[in-house]
């Protein structure tokens, strides 16, 4: 394991039970179907959107994102004609991610799930995204999860912890049975505001919440839950 941060003796006394996992930059890399989309939905606005600015809507819901990207945009929507722009960049999007294969699965994933299930943990997915049946099926993951919880569940963004605690009570476990795997700053916060471990997949210096950061699931193994 590449980074530790101090855990509390209460913390180190509750043993892991369930892993809840965000998808996308966890298990997979859908940032750039999300990036090619908004920026095709802005370039149809007058004006462009950036890569930068997509980094900041890692784990935020697509109307969120949507507001976001119209306040940098200077444009002024009304309600109805938000819907139709997010329903306009949802369709684009969901016709890339269609054609997603299992080679696009981050590094690592594919071991590492089936060595926590062969251990006994419970697994969920907790995703902000409306489209992550189609993304774990055209990636054969969904056989991993217990359960999945996703935007069509939940109507809170992250850093609301609702998602992942959502993902607990279809579990049957308590947060502090709970660690979470995510790569956004507000996933990480949302699990540490449901009372639940982070393990973060990126940078320490930007998950700085995060209980451990590693570069990648390729870098854990099930003894690392076990420590925690």
């Amino acid at each position: 394991m590449e980074e530790r941060l101090t855990t509390s003796n209460a913390q180190i006394q509750t043993k892991i039970k369930a892993c809840l996992f965000d998808l996308d930059g966890v298990l997979v890399d859908t940032a750039v179907y999300h990036y090619k989309a908004w920026k095709r939905l802005a370039n149809t606005m007058g004006f462009d959107f950036t890569e930068e600015q997509n980094e900041q809507l890692k784990g935020v819901s697509r109307v969120e994102s949507l507001n976001k990207i119209l306040t940098w945009g200077n444009v002024t929507k009304t309600d109805a004609e938000k819907e139709e722009l997010a329903a306009l960049k949802n369709t684009w999007y969901v016709d890339m991610i269609t054609k997603m294969t299992p080679g696009e699965v981050l590094p690592g994933t594919v071991d590492f799930l089936t060595e926590i299930k062969a251990a006994g943990y419970k697994t969920a997915l907790g995703s902000a995204s409306k489209n992550s049946g189609i993304i774990l099926e055209k990636t054969n993951l969904t056989h991993f999860f217990d359960e999945i919880v996703d935007g069509n569940m939940v109507s809170k963004s992250k850093p609301d912890p609702e998602v992942f605690l959502k993902g607990a009570e279809l579990l049957g476990f308590k947060a502090s049975e709970c660690v979470v795997f995510e790569d956004a700053v507000a996933g990480v916060e949302a699990a540490r505001n449901g009372g639940m471990k982070a393990i973060g997949i990126g940078e320490k210096s930007v998950l700085t919440s995060a209980d451990v950061v590693v570069s990648g699931l390729d870098k854990l193994t099930v003894k690392d839950l076990e420590e925690l």
